[in-house]
């Protein structure tokens, strides 16, 4: 029997259960019960639908800092991801080269968008000119190795499998090809959203951003092409500690860009291999946190934890123009190794809220105490005693 007729025949019982009575409350409170029952049934029919069964869509997937749109569907889809693994040299910071391995060509990989009981067909392809062999562990995939296994795929090949998005969040994916920590930090990692079935409220602006450490043989700022250091990423003493891959990605002319009055989402990342963040928007407060991408939600939050191999999503409003300075507050990352970004939020001033400086005067200190002050202050305990 199809699942959809036993829901309504579901449906029916209850409504008939309640005709037995003259009570028109009575009716109308079976009449609800039958249609959230029949609802219910419903839904989960299309939850369980077989994966050869449900409709076919290509995913929409996009390079940081840019973000899917929403899926805007009521039902489970077959979702293709491809995927593409490359290794190339690209700039790290201003006259600093490094040789990446990337999920489709940057750090980080693309940011692929999904609905909560979506399958998810994953083609996944090591190109040509690759060195070795690399894979995909997804955090959002319930199985063994996160996927790793069925796409481990040498150079020139492709491979593909499956896997349910069961559970809403997000989540991180990365290479899992030994040694895992080399593949994750030469830069194999990225995000995966996979909306709850009722999606997620609607905001004007989104952003993703990845936080990663990355371990050269030369010191920070060293010139040329730097090489890994596997010493020092043991050692879990990273050169440069960046958001989305490189230095200044979304800072200066590539910084991320808002009005005044927007609401602005950030799906934030921290690929690791090693290093905890302390992530922070200088000038905002946090109105939700999306605790480590999951459905607890905290509020007025000023720097949030994100873990090494987790996410999480952060909510603000603007109100104030001005450039806002990502960062992970474990400061000497920021200012010392790279860990800076800037949101320009353009529109009126509110000096309601924050008002420019009011004055700049010269520092007058006040004139110590005399000597004198003490005499003159034990003067009526003086003349008190006199006067016994």
């Amino acid at each position: 029997m199809k699942r959809q007729a036993l829901a309504a025949i579901i449906a029916s019982m209850f409504v008939l259960a309640a005709c037995g009575g003259d009570d028109k409350a009575a009716n109308q409170s079976a009449d609800t019960q039958a249609s959230a029952v029949a609802a219910s049934a419903e839904q989960t029919a299309a939850a369980d639908t077989p994966s050869s069964e449900l409709p076919v869509i290509d995913a929409i997937v996009t390079h940081a800092p840019e973000v899917p749109p929403p899926t805007d569907r009521d039902h489970p889809a077959k979702v293709r991801v491809k995927m593409t693994t490359v290794e190339k040299t690209m700039k790290m910071a201003d006259g600093v080269d490094y040789h990446y391995w990337t999920f489709d060509g940057d750090v980080p990989g693309q940011m692929i968008r999904v609905r909560e009981g979506d399958t998810v067909e994953v083609e996944f392809s090591n190109d040509p000119s690759s060195t070795v062999p690399h894979n995909v562990d997804f955090h959002a995939a319930t199985g063994q190795g996160g996927g790793a296994e069925a796409s481990f795929t040498a150079p020139g090949h492709t491979s593909t499998f499956t896997f349910k998005a069961l559970q809403a969040g997000l989540y991180i994916y990365h290479c899992a090809t030994a040694p895992v920590g080399m593949h994750i930090a030469n830069g194999m990692y990225g995000l995966i959203l996979v909306e709850p079935k009722e999606g997620l409220p609607k905001v004007d602006k989104e952003f993703y951003v990845v936080q990663g450490d990355f371990y050269t043989q030369g010191k920070y700022g060293a010139q040329g092409l730097q090489a890994f250091d596997m010493d020092k990423a043991i050692a879990e003493k990273p050169e440069y500690v960046v958001f989305n891959g490189h230095v200044g990605s979304i800072a200066g002319d590539n910084a991320l860009k808002a009005k005044v009055g927007e609401t602005v989402r950030m799906y934030v990342g921290n690929g690791g291999p090693n290093l905890v963040s302390s992530f922070h928007v200088i000038g905002e407060i946090f109105d939700k946190v999306y605790v480590e991408g999951g459905k607890l939600i905290n509020e007025n939050v000023q720097s949030t934890l994100i873990p090494a191999g987790g996410a999480a999503m952060v909510e603000f409003k603007v109100d104030v123009p001005g450039s806002y300075t990502l960062v992970d507050h474990s400061i000497f990352r920021a200012f010392n190794k790279g860990a800076l970004g800037q949101l320009k939020v353009e529109g009126e001033d509110n000096p309601e809220i924050m008002s420019k400086k009011l004055s700049d005067t010269v520092y007058q200190p006040a004139a110590p105490a005399t000597a004198s002050a003490p005499a003159a202050a034990s003067a009526p305990a003086a003349a008190a005693s006199a006067a016994k």
